[in-house]
């Protein structure tokens, strides 16, 4: 094809800078999709306390925090975790409540969050009070900041938590 070895040269060098500048463009328009930040969907509202008095039935729509439609919180009597009773009848250890995960922090460092299941999230239940954590509901795609007043002993199933709402 080529009869001059010189232009061989100058054709294969060409050849080369020409994949290179490609290959550099196109990872810099990858990079530049990757660094975009996600948008999250952050509620944001005016603050609601959900409370779930001891002994009170959570079958009962008064002793349910229903959050969005496919997330309604409550505990049983029996103690243990927080369940949604949307999607479940009794607490599941270590995977309730389906439909969400948490994350020990604030919104405002929201990328950097670790998300996983409640109870991998704060360890033992009954030390969740005080700490700042954020919901993450899954089918919503919506991030709740939500921090827990207290948590009932001796198996009376009570809790309660301030979280906030969605700006009208």
């Amino acid at each position: 094809m080529f009869k001059n070895k010189k232009l061989k040269v100058h054709f294969m060098k060409y050849f080369f800078y020409l994949i290179l500048v490609s290959t550099l463009l196109s990872c810099t328009q990858d990079e530049e999709v990757i660094s975009n930040e996600t948008e999250y969907n952050i509620w944001i509202g005016p603050n609601i306390e959900f409370t779930k008095a001891a002994g009170s039935d959570p079958q009962l729509d008064a002793n349910q925090d229903s959050i969005t439609k496919s997330v309604s919180i409550t505990r049983g009597n029996n103690g243990g975790e927080i369940y949604n009773i949307f999607l479940e009848t009794e607490v599941l250890k270590g995977v309730s409540p389906i439909g969400t995960e948490w994350a020990i922090g604030e919104v405002s460092d929201i990328s950097s969050l670790v998300f996983q299941s409640f109870r991998n999230a704060v360890g033992s239940p009954k030390q969740v009070v005080g700490k700042s954590l954020v919901l993450h509901i899954i089918e919503e795609d919506i991030y709740i900041p939500v921090e827990f007043k207290s948590w009932g002993q001796q198996n009376n199933g009570s809790f309660s938590y301030v979280r906030t709402s969605r700006v009208e």
